[in-house]
């Protein structure tokens, strides 16, 4: 790099910093205000001011994970308009420097912060993910919560009332085992279900070979009609042990939107196994995973190519004109999600189709930028 280039790359750092410093305290305090009341339902003031920070401290790579590719934008835009205003660029071009030349350091780092938003997405929010669940009004998890039904990959159909997440219960346990021929449909219903995880030593008293499943308390019918299903353990007296693979506590009490914090790599192994139920929701999410850079790329171009192509337009005037642009965009990729996640589309196309119709615009957009 040049001396010109360093001083553009480090200005580009510091608007970028300043946008993003910007956006986030915005985004915080304007949430804040909204929900003031739920932080204060503790009504002592250091708990309160303790559950605040704790909730926007997992909150901040939640909201960056959203506006990632926002803010590089915005950075870029401030960059060049701040270049244009103080005449930085015309001496450049009137010494034979092309303006795709002086926008390399700007590009650079543009590469450069695009890669912190899959990076927050794959390190940092499958890691608080737990955190990101939990409402602001019940920061220790103590409220019960809400029971999905869900089928393990055994056959078996469980469902429950309410669930306590401190101590993994499920209360109204409700399990259906498929037919066999030997017998037919057996139904299980327990007063209480403890989740045990696999592996766990101690979970099941006794019996330390048990684990990965659910120790039932207060079952019903008292007893089960032989011969028991090849999940189903006896322990005592209207107490059993049920064996599940993938019908863990988490599955059953997570939120609707539980795959948002998931991994790439957890996603593919979702999408791989042999469930005909699978949410399209998912493989549209796995699929925009990887075409996530190349759409702040796209992004990115385009809005410097819509500033910068008629440069003899006030500055306001292109900013406005960026913005415009940015809100097609996201309008476009979040239409084409929506498509995807419905089965008018199929999942890859909806990823890619944002990149396909905007990318071969904002390049040629950029290409014709007078130099």
């Amino acid at each position: 790099m040049h001396t010109l280039d360093r001083m553009l790359f480090l200005s580009f750092v510091r608007s970028y910093v300043i946008v993003l410093v910007s956006l986030l305290s915005l985004y915080v305090v304007i949430d804040l205000f909204t929900n003031l009341d739920d932080f204060s339902e503790t009504g002592r003031l250091e708990e309160t001011v303790t559950n605040i920070f704790r909730y926007y401290s997992v909150r901040v790579c939640q909201i960056f994970d959203r506006l990632s590719e926002a803010i590089c934008l915005l950075a870029a835009m401030f960059t060049v308009a701040w270049m244009q205003r103080n005449n930085e660029l015309l001496p450049q071009l009137s010494a034979g420097i092309s303006t795709h030349r002086v926008l390399r350091p700007i590009l650079l780092g543009s590469a450069l912060v695009l890669t912190l938003g899959p990076l927050n997405q794959e390190l940092m929010i499958p890691r608080i993910a737990d955190e990101l669940q939990t409402s602001r009004d019940d920061p220790d998890r103590h409220r019960d919560v809400e029971v999905r039904g869900t089928f393990d990959s055994t056959g078996i159909h469980i469902e429950g009332a309410s669930a306590s997440r401190n101590d993994r219960t499920i209360k109204k346990f409700f399990a259906t085992f498929p037919e066999t021929g030997v017998g037919g449909m057996v139904h299980l219903s327990a007063e209480k279900a403890v989740y045990v995880p696999p592996g766990q030593p101690g979970g099941v008293p006794d019996r330390a070979d048990l684990s990965g499943g659910w120790v039932l308390h207060m079952t019903s019918p008292e007893v089960v009609p032989d011969p028991l299903p090849e999940a189903l353990t006896p322990l005592a007296p209207r107490r059993y042990f049920l064996q599940t693979r993938d019908a863990d506590f988490d599955s059953m009490t997570r939120v609707p939107n539980w795959y948002l914090f998931a991994s790439t790599a957890h996603l593919r192994e979702i999408l791989s196994r042999p469930d005909p139920g699978r949410l399209a929701q998912v493989a549209v999410l796995f699929h925009m995973r990887f075409t996530r850079p190349l759409v702040g790329a796209v992004l990115v171009i385009f809005g410097l190519a819509i500033i910068l192509r008629d440069q003899n337009r006030h500055v306001l005037i292109n900013t406005g004109l960026c913005l415009v642009m940015c809100a097609l965009f996201y309008a476009s990729v979040y239409g084409f999600k929506y498509l995807g996640e419905n089965d008018y589309l199929a999942a890859p196309l909806a990823a890619w189709a944002p990149v396909l119709v905007f990318g071969p615009a904002a390049f040629t957009y950029f290409d014709a930028i007078q130099t």
